[in-house]
């Protein structure tokens, strides 16, 4: 059974309240690097990313982080070269914040260059984190049992979040 947390229009929404959150936040900033965690967090990222285009004047550098997520501490790849996001301001991306690990161990790898400043953005944060992580920007936050899952589905007009 599928329960629709969040509708298209809701995820439009959400969507352009953090590009906003983010452009606040880095106004200082000439260029941002928006790095989204692959596959849904990836696709949420390019969507920040093309609303923060719409909305200012800030230098966007999308990058692609790519994680297992059954093994987060585990090969860590981006689709930049780290040179290329080196003293720069980050924010990275997911869809869904579960347990933490995976963006504790994604903030981690960043780590390894230095960094003019770090933020997270999570469409859904799930409230049962065992790693103390948290999302600077939120779409929504929901307490679920540890059984449910959440998922999230970016499809052309009909992108969605359903808790099974």
């Amino acid at each position: 059974m599928k329960n629709i947390i969040l509708t298209n229009d809701e995820i439009k929404f959400k969507t352009k309240r953090i590009a906003y959150q983010i452009y606040e936040t880095f106004a200082n900033e000439q260029e941002i690097v928006i790095a989204g965690i692959s596959k849904s967090g990836y696709l949420f990222s390019q969507h920040i990313a093309d609303e923060l285009e719409q909305i200012s004047d800030l230098k966007i550098i999308r990058c692609e982080v790519e994680i297992n997520k059954l093994e987060p501490y585990k090969n860590i790849k981006t689709s930049l070269d780290s040179k290329e996001y080196q003293d720069k301001a980050l924010v990275l991306v997911d869809d869904v914040l579960n347990s933490g690990a995976t963006l504790m161990y994604a903030v981690k790898h960043f780590l390894d260059v230095p960094l003019k400043k770090i933020k997270t953005a999570v469409l859904v944060d799930r409230n049962h984190k065992n790693f103390p992580i948290k999302a600077d920007f939120k779409g929504i936050s929901l307490s679920t049992s540890l059984h449910e899952h959440i998922q999230v589905v970016f499809e052309d007009q009909n992108a969605h979040a359903y808790l099974s």
